[in-house]
């Protein structure tokens, strides 16, 4: 915990209202860095999960971060709302955004402490981590919306945002898997720069098409990371 504290303490020291005081409010870069990031940090959390340790909690998982994270935004809202004043659309928002757990600091934390945490919540965090950011991303997309006089539209986004993200996660990971087990297409040490491959086409395909693109890469992740493919542990480490 303390690194990610440091890494916190840092971003506050060089920034704007910091010691340094560096200017920077190139919102478009930081948007396209830090999401080309997360995709990565998804798939990374979806091939490390092993489903035979995760599918007894899974229904579990799923509840956490659907049901779970809806609630969550909504009591935050509430709270914007009620306490501190914000408009409803607003809260809402706010709600949104705040509503995930952040899924780089899960893993870190239950990764590289071994807390062997009984009864399958280790593997239950991490799921629920991993899959809690499209619906986080979805409820801000909607409160967008909403600012923006589009309720209407908002059951086709849903739906749109689900179904795509999972339709070509599972299609990108066969195709990869096909191409990785079946194929000799690859040759040595070609399989890392594939697998930044697959990443980067699961994460922008759904994406051009209105879906999520988080939720694609996370299932690509863990059906790749559940597959019989050769240098799966050289693939971890890089």
């Amino acid at each position: 915990m303390p690194v990610l504290l440091l890494f916190m303490l840092l971003g506050i020291a060089f920034g704007v209202d910091g010691f340094f005081g560096f200017e920077f409010d190139n919102y478009e870069l930081t948007g396209r860095v830090c999401s080309i990031a997360l995709a990565f940090i998804m798939f990374y959390g979806g091939f490390g999960t092993k489903w035979s340790a995760a599918k007894p909690v899974a229904v579990k998982s799923v509840i956490l971060s659907t049901v779970g994270v809806v609630l969550t935004a909504l009591l935050t809202a509430v709270f914007c709302v009620y306490a501190l004043g914000f408009g409803k659309v607003e809260g809402f928002i706010v709600g949104a955004v705040l509503s995930s757990t952040d899924a780089a600091s899960v893993f870190s934390i239950l990764r590289s402490k071994k807390l062997s945490l009984k009864d399958g919540t280790a593997s239950m965090l991490e799921i629920e981590s991993g899959s809690n950011d499209p619906i986080s991303y979805m409820l801000t997309v909607i409160g967008i919306s909403m600012m923006n006089g589009m309720e209407g539209s908002v059951a086709g986004l849903v739906l749109c945002q689900i179904v795509i993200g999972v339709a070509v996660g599972v299609i990108v990971a066969l195709a990869a898997q096909f191409i990785m087990r079946k194929t000799d297409i690859l040759t040595e040490g070609m399989d890392t720069i594939f697998v930044i491959a697959v990443v980067l086409v699961s994460y922008a395909l759904p994406s051009m098409f209105n879906g999520n693109g988080y939720l694609s890469v996370y299932l690509t992740g863990i059906i790749l990371g559940n597959s019989r493919i050769a240098n799966k542990n050289n693939l971890v480490h890089f």
